[in-house]
């Protein structure tokens, strides 16, 4: 609406096209408030759900909701967005009307896509979301922006076709096997399909997921995009769009194909594992300063592709509350980036120097910023990192008998994921030092001018998000609880239930009665994740 309500404006009126879509974003942020005041933590079943008849003919239908796991997701969505607006409200001087639609219409698709409970109804939000953020790149990016949104669309549409060959297989053999078609995601859950087929289903999905994390090797198109979109379209892009290849995972890839997600589980986490080792050195190589974060985002995103593949509750609890710091502070270091960049008109690292003096109260808050990137303990990395690592050296224990191969050397994984930390640091931290520290030796530099009043508003309340995450995981870990603990317990039920044809869960004998007594021990052991942090002290 708000996006219709913009075009329906004179085209020269940026200002007004700007407070428009400030106000609506703002709005919605408070709307997404509101949700969180109804929302009831105890419970672990989707809540505040929307359901219609959508297209009577497919059995699709327009059904929405939201449970521990997609919440905070959409706050963050709805948090972000206004502030990318308001900290780049100065960088957008051609088609302003069109920029905001554009940014409205990729909200809009974004909260879509996270509240979705019709694999369809995502399938569309999915594809939505593709428009706005190639017209982002491809009308108001670099030079080079017609290669990077071509790219980027190209990567998204392979994987995009082949998840939709996944869901009209599932979509058929829930006919097959109830004589009614449906596109709901909890009825296609309750279908077993052959193993051999949630192998090939799960591959498809995890492309397309792969794609958007992203996972090594299927990393290019991110650099490229990052590099030639302006700062609104890589802190939306960063902060939130790249979410979209874990919560699909969660959301859809494993509760439908379990059995393909136990024999695939391995290969991701190895190629996480390499993800945050290799996009930590190249980062470090990086002299372009948009490129090295783009890197740091293979890097971060790799911890919360291992957490989820751990399937423990610490494990996938980190992965959530990792995507959550990783959406405030690399947004937090794109915005910086674009404050740099408004000023001076270059990325290069080599550019800088010395400018502390210059800019004191912008060079205090960025490294905080840094700072919770690389994980310092109080600050919003730490507890993600801390948690999927944790998780991570645990996997295996939650479904011993159903699952005995789920992760191989999970420790080792756990280890190796480690030392992404601490390579992480020192790509920050090198980053920072070039950029404020040594010697102002750019003439250009010495008249550089602090954050203003609208710059400030608009890193604030991120500095203030990174350290209530830090000092505070508590309230959200309890929130995320009972939803992770019955993704799990599902998980396991299924993963027990033996190979055949197509058919209902439950309708064939377990294989293993002793399968379900460690599902059993497995959830109580899962409890108390919320509590188990308690508070930084």
């Amino acid at each position: 609406l708000g996006a219709i309500l913009v075009m329906c404006t004179p085209k020269t009126e940026s200002t007004l096209h700007r407070g428009i879509g400030l106000t609506v974003t703002v709005i919605t942020f408070l709307v997404s408030l509101l949700c969180l005041r109804y929302f009831n933590p105890k419970a672990d079943g989707f809540q505040l759900v929307f359901d219609v008849e959508w297209i009577p003919i497919l059995g699709a239908h327009f059904k929405t909701g939201i449970d521990g796991i997609s919440i905070f997701l959409v706050l963050l969505t709805t948090f972000l967005v206004p502030l990318t607006l308001l900290g780049t409200a100065k960088q957008i001087e051609k088609h302003t009307r069109e920029f905001i639609c554009a940014v409205l219409v990729l909200e809009a698709g974004m909260l879509g896509a996270f509240v979705s409970l019709d694999v369809f109804l995502f399938y569309v939000f999915w594809e939505v979301m593709l428009i706005p953020m190639y017209l982002l790149i491809g009308i108001w990016g670099g030079q080079r922006r017609l290669y990077a949104s071509i790219k980027f669309v190209i990567y998204t549409m392979v994987g995009s076709l082949l998840m939709l060959v996944a869901i009209f297989y599932v979509y058929v053999q829930y006919a097959n096997v109830t004589g009614t078609y449906t596109t709901d995601l909890e009825k296609l859950m309750q279908v077993s399909l052959p193993y051999g087929a949630q192998n090939w289903c799960f591959a498809a999905f995890a492309l397309a997921f792969a794609i958007k994390v992203p996972l090594f090797p299927l990393h290019t198109w991110l650099p490229d995009a990052h590099v030639e979109a302006p700062t609104a379209g890589s802190v939306i892009l960063a902060g939130v769009l790249l979410k979209f290849g874990i919560y699909g995972f969660l959301r859809f890839a494993m509760p439908l194909f379990p059995h393909g997600a136990v024999t695939w589980a391995p290969v991701i986490a190895i190629l996480a594992v390499v993800g945050i080792i290799y996009g930590a050195f190249v980062a470090f190589a990086q002299d372009d300063v948009k490129k090295l974060v783009a890197y740091s985002s293979v890097s971060h995103m790799g911890f919360c592709a291992l957490g989820i593949f751990a399937l423990t509750a610490y494990g996938i609890s980190g992965s959530i509350y990792a995507m959550l710091s990783h959406g405030l502070t690399t947004s937090g270091l794109f915005l910086g980036i674009g404050v740099l960049y408004e000023r001076r008109h270059t990325r290069r690292l080599a550019e800088y120097g010395g400018i502390w003096k210059q800019m004191p109260v912008f060079a205090g808050i960025y490294l905080i910023i840094v700072m919770g990137s690389a994980g310092l303990p109080a600050l919003s990395g730490f507890v993600g990192e801390f948690l999927t690592i944790f998780g991570t050296f645990n996997a295996g224990d939650t479904f011993p008998a159903a699952a005995p191969n789920f992760l191989p050397a999970p420790r080792l994984l756990g280890a190796l994921a480690a030392t992404g930390v601490i390579f992480g640091a020192i790509y920050l931290l090198y980053m920072f030092q070039k950029v404020f520290f040594g010697k102002l030796d750019k003439a250009r530099n010495g008249s550089l001018k602090d954050l203003n009043g609208r710059e400030m508003l608009t890193f604030v309340p991120l500095v203030i998000g990174i350290f209530l995450l830090g000092m505070f995981p508590r309230p959200l870990l309890v929130v995320m609880e009972p939803s992770v603990q019955k993704f799990i317990r599902d998980f396991g039920n299924r993963v027990a239930e033996p190979d055949g044809p197509a058919h209902i869960y439950g309708s064939l004998p377990k294989a293993d009665a002793q399968i379900q007594k460690n599902l059993d021990a497995a959830a109580k052991g899962a409890e108390g994740v919320g509590k188990a942090l308690g508070g930084a002290k």
